[in-house]
């Protein structure tokens, strides 16, 4: 599994992580007494929700059918490079698929692993030290066998060379050694997180015979051995990339896997503009479509094959936290370093407008980093929160310790007088001042920034938000760039103001570090996009990460909640509770979806009946 995709929308909930002392699932499934316990399974806390001789997960079809292909749109408008494990280079959609790692997630349990390459793992009393076995079946697409000196090749390499995110979630590693071919051994640094035995164990395992005759830091066009049950097939550089499902996977039998990797082949293909993708899935082109905008789900489905059945429309409950979504501002650019000026231009968008002229009423108002889950601070804090508190009294704005911070709630006139008085206000209490139609910040420049995208799909929404900002004098543009120059930006927050969806699981771990630590708003790649670089932000997270118990966790993030929303690093966007997907009707799935991911590409499946009578109908 390619771990950044993890720290992706499209990644399950978020970044797996590692327990420090009394975890891991060692429950009494596990071996008891002194010494070393050998355990299935590892977990941030408690009980493994499984037993050790589980068939497969609960939520698969066991005897799904293989076959067919499924077919889907890029996010991305393009790619460049078919290595993801660097920060150079655009990567192609869905590589994580071709590779392998110590161990696999479940779609049912945050932060939850079973066995994959390794069947079974000792844990040394002090949880210092991790003695994984291999499966000596495990095998490299081209037949090598798969080896303990991978696994420490690819470790030492990742931590090394690989991607600055890659390189976070593997900071806690001190030694990776084989002891035998089927044997390796983890030593972790003093001082280590919960979370990052996990973060180890999750990373894709590299063929160190392949990379030494290829070089791992060069991005470049030439498909890697993997050892996953994909394998990359044909493809066109920023057309389209295929992966090719391999007949006999070493591993496609594991309990982890069965029921899983269905289709014969799943594509990615590549569109400048999502309406052009959604044209090519009326077509037939693309056979499953996820509508991200309202307004498409409500007004686009109005074709034949909708009316005569050939497409079917699902909303399907999105049961994980939506995360957050919003216009992040760039706080190392000096128009929004006030607070009060970034206070002031939220007000500016009027959600309850938005939401009954564009968006059909589909969407609700996120508030919170951590909206949906019992991270979200409510009211004034608790007694255990003050406790966590206090000693930041002196570091963190006074109003942390009142009611959390929300974005206001505005008449639905599009043009709330009393929110564009209310941000004149903070203007003025900012130093800001008008001449003529201009505002100009307290230096005499123009309060004038740009938001960038990659697609025009936000030109309708941010619009409304404009016009408001422009009857206070400021001069916002929207900047549109190809993919790969928008990720390149990103990359070296070479931007003003951007949207963007980040993810946070239920046991919040080492995605709190890289959306918010002070360290990734430094490294280029990072994905804390606002710059944050508050001591009382990383002291929290540092909590986060060595809290040993679900209860002190969530506290935890509760104040960091209040934190992060009183340092108004964002204007909230929405989310929606469902998944809007459309396909065509050729496909089967489970019942009872997993509670983390709803795993089209890896639960669904081709139903050769269905796409008979579909393809009939024609």
């Amino acid at each position: 599994m390619n771990p950044l995709a993890k720290l992706t929308v499209t990644r399950r909930a978020a970044l797996l992580s590692a327990a420090a002392l009394p975890l891991f699932g060692l429950s009494a499934r596990a071996a008891e007494g002194a010494g070393w316990h050998k355990t299935y399974g590892l977990s941030s806390f408690g009980d493994l929700g499984l037993p050790e001789n589980f068939a497969h997960f609960p939520y698969t079809k066991p005897d799904a059918p293989k076959g067919g292909q499924l077919l889907m749109e890029a996010v991305a408008t393009s790619y460049d490079s078919l290595n993801g494990f660097i920060l150079q280079g655009n990567p192609a959609t869905g590589l994580s698929i071709i590779n392998d790692s110590l161990m696999a997630g479940s779609l049912d349990e945050d932060n939850t692993i079973y066995g994959l390459v390794a069947q079974a793992v000792e844990i040394a009393p002090d949880k210092k030290s991790y003695r994984f076995h291999l499966r000596r079946e495990a095998r490299f697409h081209d037949g090598a066998p798969m080896t303990a000196k991978d696994v420490a090749f690819s470790l030492v390499t990742l931590g090394e060379k690989g991607h600055p995110l890659i390189r976070q979630l593997l900071r806690d590693l001190d030694s990776a050694k084989a002891e035998a071919d089927d044997v390796v051994l983890i030593t972790l640094k003093d001082g280590f997180g919960r979370d990052s035995i996990l973060n180890i164990a999750g990373q894709p395992i590299l063929s160190e015979a392949y990379y030494k005759t290829h070089d791992f830091t060069r991005s470049g066009m030439e498909p890697p051995l993997g050892s996953g049950a994909y394998k990359i097939g044909a493809f066109e550089q920023g057309r389209y990339i295929a992966y090719d499902r391999v007949p006999d996977y070493w591993a496609k039998d594991l309990p982890v896997n069965v029921g899983q990797n269905n289709f014969d082949r799943i594509r990615f293909d590549y569109f400048g503009e999502r309406a052009v993708g959604f044209e090519a899935f009326k077509a037939g082109t693309v056979n499953l479509h996820e509508s991200s905008t309202a307004s498409e789900w409500a007004t686009g489905y109005d074709f034949p094959a909708v009316r005569d059945g050939r497409v079917v429309k699902m909303e399907i409950p999105d049961k994980r936290s939506p995360g957050f979504q919003g216009f992040f501002f760039n706080l190392r650019r000096p128009v929004f370093k006030d607070p009060r000026v970034r206070e002031a231009l939220g007000c500016c968008l009027d959600f309850e407008w938005s939401n009954r002229n564009l968006f059909y009423g589909a969407y609700k108002r996120l508030t919170t980093y951590f909206e949906n889950t019992p991270m979200k601070a409510e009211g004034l804090p608790s007694p255990e929160e003050l406790a966590i508190l206090e000693p930041l009294r002196s570091k963190v704005p006074a109003s942390v310790f009142g009611e959390p911070f929300s974005p206001p709630v505005s008449d639905g006139s599009g043009q709330d007088r009393a929110l564009l008085q209310r941000a004149n206000n903070l203007l003025k209490e900012a130093g800001c001042r008008r001449d003529g139609s201009q505002l100009l910040l307290p230096d005499g420049a123009p309060l004038s920034f740009e938001v960038l995208e990659f697609s025009n799909a936000f030109d309708k929404v941010v619009q409304p938000m404009f016009k408001n900002m422009k009857l206070l004098g400021i001069e916002p543009r929207l900047r549109v760039v190809d993919s790969a120059q928008y990720k390149q930006r990103i990359d070296n927050f070479d931007f003003d103001m951007v949207t963007d969806r980040k993810i946070i699981g239920g046991v919040p771990g080492d995605e709190l570090l890289a959306y918010f630590g002070s360290q990734s708003g430094k490294t280029p790649g990072g994905l804390n996009l606002p710059g944050i670089d508050d001591p009382a932000v990383d002291a929290l997270i540092d909590k986060a990460l060595k809290a040993q118990s679900r209860a002190e966790l969530i506290v935890t993030c509760r104040v960091l909640d209040r934190v992060l929303r009183a340092g108004q690093y964002w204007i909230p966007n929405w989310y929606s509770p469902n998944r809007r997907i459309a396909a065509w009707d050729f496909f089967g799935r489970p019942e009872a979806p997993p509670r983390l991911d709803i795993g089209i590409a890896s639960l669904w499946w081709w139903d050769a009946e269905k796409a008979a009578a579909t393809k009939a109908k024609t």
